[in-house]
């Protein structure tokens, strides 16, 4: 018998032998049922009912298998895992620490002091398109170059773009040219010589608004074209009068514009001033009637009566803005004791009309002139004293209170010609 035939076992051995064998094959079978569950349990049950001697193995075999199946089935156990669920209050409270920035150090920064810059600082500022259209102009026209009749007419042309007026621009044109004819002349030269040209004229007109304490109220009528800036100005003007300790009363006398009344009563709540209105299309003429008696009744200092824009080539509306003076005089023959016109600075030549105009329905007894910021053409002011030498009382630069002051002639003759003021400041 070779060695690798297999040995022939005897009857006990092939009894006995069996029984180990197959008692150790159900032992590999768990590993096999561990993974498919419960199918394969029942293949050694045939054997089993083979061979009983073995039943007690396969049982406890079984035995073993039938927990093996359990732990698989329990997943809910995955749901206890909660506690990863935990972090999400770490990140509530990385919200906490927000706070914290929010105490920034900013309001500090807000630059307090910014509001106040001088009045030669608003001033320069607000006329620097006026300013620029001039000195550049000058500068290119008198640098390297002599003076002659060509510079002269050149000169001439640069102011009456500027809306100096025509008279204005050829009596600076001709101080520029006295002694200096065939000459190099530096620019500087001929600014200096146009602030003082443009002074001499303004020096005149240039006279604060005098509030007579003897007149209670003292009446000032506010006259002008549509969106002159007329509403604002009485609000800027009330509020001037307020912190010089005086008590206002303001009539909202544009009765066709309802946004007009709100807006005098904004200006009101802002100043303090009493207002005194009616319904939007009510005679004006009568409002302003009731608003001096009750002036006069309250001992009130300064009674200022808006009144309707209006444009100066519609007769039926300046009849009545007549109309409303005649009114006011059946109380006080001495009133309007001033009636303002307010002339926006960017209409040129325009306002020439309208001080004509107003002037003869409303006894304009001086100006106000707005809107210096928003144009080159600043010099129509210049024009107006030369032509009418009406009292020019403020003028605006801007849209906060602090922009609308009393005109100074020097101010604005060196503000307008790019030079330094009076003090040093330089523009």
């Amino acid at each position: 018998m070779s060695e690798t035939e297999p040995k022939k076992r005897g009857f006990f051995s092939r009894l006995f032998g069996r029984d180990e064998e197959e008692a150790a094959k159900p032992a590999s079978a768990p590993e096999a049922v561990t993974e498919q569950v419960v199918g394969p349990v029942e293949e050694p049950k045939s054997d089993v009912e083979e061979i009983t001697p073995a039943a007690a193995v396969d049982t406890q075999a079984l035995a073993v298998e039938a927990p093996t199946p359990e732990p698989i089935a329990p997943p809910v156990p995955v749901e206890e895992i909660a506690p990863p669920a935990e972090p999400e209050p770490e990140a509530v409270v990385a919200v906490v620490p927000q706070p914290e920035p929010v105490v920034a150090p900013e309001p500090a920064s807000v630059p307090a002091p910014q509001p106040k810059r001088s009045w030669w600082r608003r001033l320069t500022e607000g006329l620097s398109r006026t300013s620029s259209a001039l000195t550049t102009g000058i500068t290119d026209l008198f640098t390297k170059r002599k003076l002659d009749a060509g510079t002269l007419e050149d000169l001439e042309d640069i102011l009456i773009q500027a809306d100096l007026g025509l008279a204005t621009s050829a009596k600076i044109a001709k101080a520029v040219g006295d002694g200096r004819y065939d000459k190099q002349i530096d620019p500087a030269e001929v600014k200096a010589i146009l602030a003082r040209e443009v002074e001499t004229i303004l020096v005149p007109v240039a006279q604060p608004l005098v509030i007579d304490a003897t007149k209670k109220p003292f009446v000032l009528l506010m006259v002008g074209v549509n969106g002159s800036g007329k509403t604002t100005t009485i609000g800027k003007l009330a509020a001037k009068f307020r912190t010089e300790g005086k008590s206002v009363m303001l009539a909202a006398g544009d009765t066709f514009r309802a946004a007009a009344i709100e807006q005098l009563r904004v200006w009101g709540e802002r100043t303090g001033a009493e207002v005194v209105h009616g319904q939007q299309g009510a005679d004006a003429s009568g409002l302003a009637f009731e608003a001096l008696k009750k002036a006069k009744a309250d001992g009130t200092d300064v009674l200022m009566i808006d009144t309707a824009g209006r444009l100066q080539n519609k007769q039926g509306l300046m009849d009545e803005l007549a109309k409303v003076v005649r009114v006011i005089r059946k109380q006080d023959p001495s009133a309007p004791h001033a009636a303002l016109l307010v002339l926006d600075a960017t209409v040129g030549q325009n306002a020439i009309s309208q001080v004509e105009a107003f002037r003869e329905t409303a006894g304009v007894t001086g100006l106000v002139m707005t809107k210096l910021d928003g144009t080159a053409r600043g010099g129509i002011l210049v024009a107006l004293a030369a032509q009418f030498g009406l009292p020019v009382h403020f003028i605006g630069v801007g849209e906060s209170v602090e922009d609308l002051e009393p005109f100074s002639a020097r101010d604005f003759a060196r503000a307008v010609a790019g030079m330094e003021s009076a003090s040093g400041e330089a523009a």
